[in-house]
C-alpha cells in the first residue's frame, strides 16, 4: 500500500501540468482555514412565465434562472438544497473538482434530496472560472433547476471593467416527460412545426430523391439536428436581456453558459471585437472569435469592448427554429446576425456523396460479437485524413484573416476604445459550418501533458441512437445493459469518440478534466463537457486521480435519458453513507417504460392501438372494429433482439362470422417484426393452427404536413389444421388500406382512406 501511495505522489510531482492547474487531492480537499461561503438554495414548484411562455416549472429561489453562486478560490462552499416539491430532487455542480459524495447524481454517488428535506453540501473551492449547476433528477433541468457559479482568482489574472453572466437555455410548455414519450413514439410533429422536416416533394423539387433513398436505404428519415419545439429561447430567463448600465468602451466579461436541456446555439456578436479568454472555467490563449457553436454545458468567457451604442449578441438555435439576444449598452444597435436555417436536403446530398453507411444500431443482439472495432469498421465514414484536414485548414484560415484584419484596423486589445472587427460576410452553407466543428481555436496556456511514466488505457466509444425508437447508446449498448467502466488511479485513459449518428452529442465526464486532442500538441485544451459532430471522431484523454464512481453521458437531456450513458469507476470502497440508495434506480432512469396510443375514429371503420415499450420489451394492443359488428383484438408481447428485427407473441380474437359478434375466433400466434432498409414494416407471423400471416406498413411525408399511408396484410389457411371444403387446396383474404392525413397539432390530424372491406372513409387521427 505505501509502495502505491509512493508511486503516485512521484506521478503527481512529475506531472508537469494538469493537477496543479485545478487542484483535485490530498490536502486540497481539506476544509480547515477556509474562509466560510455559505447559500441556502429552496426548490419549489410553480407556474412560470419565461419569453412569454406559461408552464408549470421548477423554481430555485424563486426563479429561473437559479441564483448566481459566487465564490473566491480557496473558499469553502457550503451548500444548503430544501426541496419543497413532492418529488425527489438533486444538484450536481458541472465542472466543479470536489469530493466524489457531493457530485450531486442521485443513487450513484450523493443521496437524492427527498420532498421536505434539506441536504448540504461540503466543496472545497480549488479552481476558478465559470461553472454552473443543475438538477440530475429526471428531466427536471428542463423544468428549470439550473444556475450559474462564478469563482474569482485571489488577483486578478485579465484586464476588464465589469463582468455578466448568461444563461442561455430553451424552454417548453410541455411536460417535459410528455416530450420524451412523444420521441419515443416516432411522432414527427416537432419537425413539422419547426418547418425542419424534409418532405418528399421538397427532395425530389431539389433534385435529392437519390440522397432521400439512400437516407431511407439506411433507416433514416434524413438530416437531424435538433429533436424538439421549443417556443421559446432565453437569456436569463428573457427573448431579449436589456443591459443598458454599460458604457461606450468599457470592457466587459461575458461569462457564457449553455445550460439547455437540448439546444445547440450559433453564438454571433454585433460588434464589440470578442475575444475567447475562457473555456469550461479554464483559461485559454485570448483568440478573436465574432461567431461560434456553443455546445450543451459548455462555458466560454468572452471579452468585449462596448461600442458607441448598444451591442447585441444573438445565439440562434442550431436548426435555426428561433433565437435569443442580449442588449449591452444605449444607443445606435450593432446588431448580431440571427443565422439561417441549415440546408437539410445539401446536408443530405453531401452525405449521399460521401463513402459512409449510416444507421449503426442502438442496441445490438450480440456485444461480444458487434464489438466497437465491429461497429466502427461497418459504419460511419470512410475516407483517409485529407477531409479533416482541408476542415482544419479552412478553420485556421479563417481565424487567420480576422486577425489580419484587426491588425490592419490597428486594434490594440489593450485599450478601451476600439475600432470594430471586420464582420464575417461568407455565405454561412453546410461547408462553412462544419469548419466550425472542431476545436482548433482552443490552445492551452500552458501544457497540459500527464506524466510520461503514466500507463495509458485506450477506449473506443461509438455514439450510436435510433431515432425511430429514440434510444441513445454507445457501442451499441445503452447503459442499462451495460458494466461500469473500471480505471486505476495514476493511469491515463483515453477515449476515441466515433459519431455514427447524424447529431452532434455534448460529452460531459463528472469529477475530471480531460484533454481535447487538437492541432496544438501539448498546449490541447482542458475541458469538463466536449462536442462530438456527427459522423467525425474525436479522442480526449483525463488522468485517473480520483476515487469512487462517475458519472460520464451526453448532455441532451433527453439523450442522457434514453441510455448514452456510463459510469466510470475506480477500484474504491463504496461510500457507505449510499448503501441505502442503490444505484439500479439510478439505471432504471434510462430504461423505463414509456406509453402512448392513437385511435383512428372514421366513417367507415375505427381503430384503436396502445404501445408500452423501454428499450428491449413493448406489449401492444390493436383493436379495430366498423359499424356492421366486425371487430378484431390482438394483445401482444414483442422482445426487441436489435433495433430492427423483433420476436413477438400474441393473442388474436376476431368474429367468426362477418356482421356479427355472436362467436368470436381466437388463436395464439408467434411471429417477427423486422424494419427492413428503405423503412418498411415486415411482420411474419403463424397461428396455434399453422395458419400463416403477412403484414407490410408504411408511412412517408409527401408534403410539408400531409402523410401517406399504406398497410397491407394476407393471411391463408393450407388445412394444415383445419379441415378444408372438398377440391379446396387453400383459403386466403387480404386486407389493405391506402390513407392520407393532414397533421394539425401533436395530437389531432385529419385523414381520408380507402379500406377494402370497409370502403371509403374520413375522420380523425387522435394521438395521446
Amino acid at each position: 500500500m505505501l509502495k502505491n501511495i509512493i508511486i503516485f505522489v512521484l506521478l503527481v510531482l512529475n506531472s508537469n501540468s494538469v493537477i496543479a492547474q485545478i487542484g483535485t487531492n490530498g490536502d486540497d480537499r481539506s476544509e480547515e482555514g477556509r474562509p466560510i461561503k455559505t447559500y441556502n438554495l429552496t426548490i419549489d414548484q410553480d407556474e412560470v412565465t419565461l419569453a412569454g411562455v406559461t408552464a408549470d416549472g421548477m423554481t430555485v429561489n424563486g426563479g429561473i434562472p437559479a441564483p448566481t453562486l459566487e465564490f473566491t478560490i480557496g473558499d469553502l462552499a457550503i451548500i444548503n438544497v430544501t426541496n419543497n416539491m413532492d418529488v425527489e430532487t438533486s444538484v450536481h455542480w458541472h465542472g466543479i473538482i470536489l469530493p466524489n459524495f457531493y457530485d450531486g447524481v442521485p443513487y450513484l454517488t450523493t443521496p437524492p434530496i427527498k420532498p421536505g428535506t434539506t441536504f448540504q453540501y461540503r466543496i472545497p473551492i480549488n479552481q476558478t472560472g465559470t461553472y454552473w449547476y443543475h438538477s440530475h433528477t429526471m428531466l427536471q433541468e428542463q423544468k428549470g433547476v439550473y444556475g450559474s457559479i462564478v469563482i474569482q482568482p485571489k488577483e486578478k489574472t485579465l484586464e476588464y471593467d465589469k463582468e455578466l453572466v448568461v444563461v442561455l437555455s430553451d424552454w417548453t410548455n410541455e411536460k417535459p416527460e410528455n416530450v420524451l414519450r412523444n420521441l419515443k413514439r416516432g411522432n414527427e410533429w416537432y419537425q413539422v412545426k419547426k418547418g425542419t422536416s424534409v418532405p418528399l416533394s421538397r427532395a425530389i423539387a431539389r433534385g435529392a430523391l437519390g440522397a432521400q433513398l439512400k437516407m431511407w436505404r439506411d433507416r433514416m428519415e434524413g438530416a437531424d439536428i435538433a429533436d424538439i419545439y421549443y417556443p421559446a429561447f432565453i437569456s436569463n430567463g428573457k427573448a431579449i436581456a436589456n443591459y443598458p448600465n454599460f458604457e461606450v468602451g468599457e470592457k466587459v466579461r461575458l461569462r457564457f453558459i449553455n445550460a439547455s436541456a437540448s439546444t445547440y446555439f450559433w453564438l454571433d456578436f454585433g460588434a464589440g471585437n470578442p475575444q475567447i479568454v475562457s473555456s469550461d472555467g479554464l483559461d485559454v490563449q485570448p483568440v478573436a472569435k465574432d461567431r461560434f457553436l456553443f455546445a450543451i454545458a459548455e462555458t466560454y468567457d468572452v471579452l468585449v469592448t462596448i461600442p458607441d451604442g448598444t451591442l447585441e449578441i444573438t445565439a440562434t438555435a442550431q436548426d435555426g427554429s428561433g433565437h435569443t439576444s442580449i442588449q449591452l449598452g444605449e444607443g445606435k444597435l450593432f446588431p448580431a446576425m440571427v443565422i439561417n436555417r441549415p440546408d437539410k436536403i445539401a446536408m443530405m446530398q453531401q452525405m449521399a456523396k460521401m463513402d459512409m453507411k449510416m444507421g449503426a444500431p442502438s442496441i445490438v443482439f450480440n456485444p461480444e460479437k458487434k464489438d466497437p472495432q465491429f461497429l466502427k469498421d461497418r459504419y460511419g465514414m470512410k475516407m483517409d485524413m485529407n477531409h479533416n484536414s482541408m476542415m482544419m485548414q479552412n478553420s485556421t484560415m479563417k481565424d487567420s484573416t480576422k486577425t489580419q484584419n484587426m491588425k490592419m484596423a490597428g486594434i490594440d486589445h489593450h485599450k478601451h476604445q476600439e475600432p470594430m472587427m471586420k464582420k464575417e460576410t461568407m455565405t454561412f452553407d453546410h461547408a462553412m459550418r462544419k469548419t466550425h466543428f472542431n476545436y482548433d481555436f482552443l490552445k492551452a496556456k500552458t501544457p497540459t501533458t500527464f506524466p510520461k511514466e503514466a500507463k495509458v488505457n485506450t477506449l473506443l466509444l461509438n455514439l450510436t441512437g435510433n431515432m425511430n425508437r429514440y434510444i441513445w447508446s454507445m457501442n451499441g449498448v445503452p447503459l442499462a445493459e451495460t458494466d461500469n467502466i473500471k480505471i486505476n488511479s495514476g493511469e491515463v485513459t483515453r477515449i476515441t469518440f466515433n459519431n455514427l449518428t447524424m447529431m452532434h452529442h455534448p460529452m460531459h465526464l463528472h469529477g475530471h478534466y480531460f484533454r481535447v486532442i487538437n492541432k496544438n500538441g501539448e498546449r490541447s485544451p482542458l475541458k469538463h463537457t466536449v462536442n462530438v459532430p456527427p459522423m467525425q471522431e474525436l479522442t480526449i484523454e483525463f488522468y485517473n486521480e480520483e476515487y469512487g464512481d462517475w458519472f460520464f453521458h451526453c448532455h441532451v437531456l433527453y439523450h442522457m435519458m434514453s441510455g448514452m450513458t456510463r459510469i466510470f469507476s475506480y477500484d474504491t470502497p463504496t461510500d457507505e453513507r449510499m448503501e441505502a440508495y442503490p444505484v439500479e434506480n439510478l439505471i432504471h432512469e434510462t430504461n423505463q417504460y414509456y406509453t402512448w396510443g392513437m385511435a383512428r375514429i372514421g366513417s367507415n371503420f375505427n381503430e384503436l392501438t396502445l404501445t408500452s415499450s423501454n428499450i428491449r420489451n413493448e406489449f401492444g394492443l390493436k383493436v379495430e372494429f366498423d359499424y356492421d359488428e366486425n371487430a378484431e383484438i390482438e394483445v401482444s408481447y414483442n422482445r426487441y433482439l436489435n433495433d430492427w428485427v423483433r420476436l413477438y407473441v400474441a393473442v388474436n380474437a376476431e368474429n367468426e362470422s362477418p356482421d356479427m359478434f355472436g362467436k368470436v375466433h381466437t388463436v395464439g400466434l408467434a411471429g417477427v417484426k423486422y424494419f427492413t432498409p428503405y423503412m418498411f414494416n415486415v411482420d411474419v407471423s403463424m397461428d396455434h393452427q399453422l395458419r400463416p400471416r403477412i403484414r407490410l406498413d408504411k408511412e412517408l411525408l409527401v408534403f410539408p404536413r400531409l402523410f401517406l399511408e399504406g398497410e397491407y396484410e394476407y393471411r391463408t389457411d393450407f388445412g394444415w389444421v383445419n379441415d378444408l371444403e372438398e377440391d379446396v387446396n387453400y383459403k386466403e383474404e387480404t386486407e389493405w388500406l391506402v390513407a392520407l392525413s393532414y397533421i394539425l397539432s401533436r395530437n389531432f390530424s385529419i385523414q381520408g382512406n380507402y379500406h377494402n372491406h370497409y370502403g371509403w372513409g374520413g375522420g380523425v387521427l387522435v394521438r395521446f
